[in-house]
């Protein structure tokens, strides 16, 4: 559940990094909910559902993209390789291959690695 909140918590730090933990449970799981809702907002023509669809939509909008701005400096990625997934076919797949990548490990430009526990816990 932790992985899930922590992007809402982070919903526009830009800075930082996230591990492929944090982004693979948030997306998928915003995702999901959205596509419950507006599938069965458009089914029972429910237009509350579809609004609720929607405004998960929005609401998840930010964190979202922050979430995958910081999993792409996790990677040694500037934020800006974000765009590239605007480009159709190819861009998703180089975007997806992006996301998937191992941390690059110890520290980066982008601050240190999150998946080492600091020694004062």
């Amino acid at each position: 559940m932790d992985w899930f909140v922590e992007p809402l918590r982070k919903y526009a730090v830009f800075s930082g990094r996230a591990r492929r933990q944090e982004y693979w449970t948030f997306v998928p799981v915003v995702y999901g909910v959205y596509v419950v809702l507006a599938g069965l907002g458009i089914s029972t023509r429910s237009p509350a559902l579809v609004v609720a669809a929607f405004l998960v939509t929005v609401g998840s909008l930010l964190p979202a993209v922050a979430v995958t701005v910081r999993r792409l400096h996790d990677t040694d990625r500037s934020g800006w390789w974000f765009l590239i997934g605007f480009v159709p076919f190819v861009g998703t797949v180089v975007m997806l291959v992006f996301l998937c990548t191992e941390s690059e490990p110890g520290e980066n430009r982008f601050g240190s690695c999150p998946k080492v526990i600091p020694a004062h816990l």
